[in-house]
């Protein structure tokens, strides 16, 4: 399998240098060169397998080629086998034709450890047998950085440094980032907002002499790996309700478009979707989008759903190329306008493609308060403000009939303040996390400023030296 970028002028890679590249040379994205396809029989005889191993072979052929691809069941099994739940990634029925998919039962309670322990295997299976090291420098609005400082932890191969907007993120998920005691992982708070998070990882990309020097690498969404690991869950919950001789619609809360763009690759890959709905809260840039046409960067609110308080939804590219035909020169052009205009329009007829695939919908926090509180009144579940967005988001779009699967993305437990403002019950963190507000934090606090992030980069990390 090789990959090419979202901007055109990049290298074609393999699967190894994608995955420890991250973003491409020419700022795109990767992405498969074609998709793999599953066909019906296929994904029939895929039917009732264990997580692990229908992920080993959703999975498979975008290794191909690689040092590990051997290995990779292997490495996938060790991966979920941390999960606290059998089934990984189980659904929960809530009514005739909605379901939660649960996506939070990894070791930081949110969905980004679906693909994060994977990613933190891979890259030290890559880098062992390259006997090299890795810097991994990411942006989070909440729960990638936790996810990926704990798949990254105490790893011989690797340092990690992760951007978090100060002030910006629950308690639960700043703690979760910063007791990490380990030396290789160091987070980091920026005075801004996600998006000033993301904008100075890639600039600090961006410096190919830097970058070169300490061998730069993401854990972000916009390395493929990630989006190739939340493919399965995707796979898991339609093969359950009985793909691909039923059709299925999901809903997704979304900031990065990661999430969704996963959902949308699965379609590509022969998995019968017949609708994606894209869950937005007040920062509703795509909402907007799906209703006009038109891609305009707004401000940033903070809301009570704070890992989906963006703006700039950087996987969007990945759509934008396939919308072009693969049409890297014209995606360049458009993010470039994008960066100065702070807006971009489709066509009509690119639209009409859009929209036979994606419903935008916004929930603002009122509407997440009502969704929280309704939904444990009449069913007993308690939801994170991200998932109860996801699933208003389902109840306003679903069509009567169609089985529609709902995100759940978090553990409620991250957002304990929320969740008791709408339901009067302040959810417990899990045994395992219960002396979280006793563990020591360790954190430095950066400006929103280029200079000061690569010296304290510079500062820390051990650079590309052989192990």
């Amino acid at each position: 399998m090789r990959y090419r970028s979202t901007r055109g002028t990049a290298p074609n890679l393999g699967f190894d240098d994608v995955l420890l590249t991250g973003l491409a040379r020419d700022g795109g994205l990767y992405l498969p060169e074609s998709w793999p396809r599953f066909s019906a029989e296929t994904l029939r005889s895929l039917r009732g397998k264990p997580y692990a191993e229908l992920a080993a072979a959703v999975m498979q052929p975008f290794v191909a080629g690689s040092v590990i691809e051997q290995d990779f069941p292997q490495i996938v099994a060790e991966s979920y086998g941390v999960f606290d739940h059998s089934a990984v990634t189980p659904l929960k029925q809530l009514d005739a034709d909605l379901w939660l998919l649960e996506l939070f039962h990894g070791p930081t309670l949110a969905f980004k450890d679906v693909a994060l322990q994977l990613l933190g295997r891979l890259f030290d299976a890559v880098l062992a047998r390259r006997r090299r090291r890795l810097t991994i420098v990411g942006a989070t609005s909440g729960d990638t950085g936790s996810a990926a400082l704990e798949a990254c932890r105490d790893r011989g191969h690797l340092d990690i440094f992760v951007l978090f907007p100060k002030g910006r993120t629950s308690e639960v998920q700043r703690r979760q980032m910063t007791t990490i005691a380990a030396r290789n992982t160091h987070a980091i708070a920026i005075d801004g907002s996600f998006d000033d998070c993301q904008d100075l990882v890639k600039a600090l990309f961006a410096d190919e002499a830097f970058r070169d020097e300490f061998g730069l690498s993401a854990v972000n969404s916009i390395n493929w790996a990630r989006i190739m690991a939340q493919i399965v869950y995707y796979f898991a919950a339609a093969l359950a309700l009985g793909a691909p001789d039923r059709r299925v619609c999901f809903s997704v809360p979304t900031g990065n478009f990661g999430n969704v763009y996963a959902a949308y690759a699965a379609r590509q890959m022969g998995l019968p979707i017949e609708r994606l709905f894209v869950a937005s809260n007040r920062n509703d840039i795509l909402a907007r989008f799906f209703e006009e046409g038109e891609m305009r960067i707004g401000s940033v609110e903070p809301s009570l759903s704070p890992s989906m308080d963006i703006q700039v939804s950087s996987n969007f590219e990945r759509l934008l190329f396939d919308l072009t035909g693969g049409n890297g020169a014209e995606v360049a052009q458009l993010m470039t306008a994008f960066r100065s205009d702070g807006c971009y329009r489709l066509t009509p007829q690119r639209m009409a493609q859009v929209s036979e695939i994606f419903r935008g919908f916004r929930l603002d926090d009122p509407g997440t308060v009502a969704e929280i509180r309704e939904t444990y009144a009449a069913t007993g579940e308690i939801l994170d403000p991200h998932s109860a967005v996801g699933l208003g988001t389902a109840r306003a779009l679903a069509d009567p009939g169609v089985a529609t699967i709902s995100l759940a993305c978090a553990h409620s437990a991250k957002f304990p303040d929320a969740v008791e403002q709408s339901t009067g019950v302040r959810p417990p963190l899990p045994e395992r996390l219960s002396d979280l507000y006793d563990r020591p934090e360790r954190v430095i606090e950066l400006p929103n400023d280029l200079n000061a992030l690569r010296a304290h980069v510079r500062a820390h990390a051990k650079g590309l030296s052989v192990v």
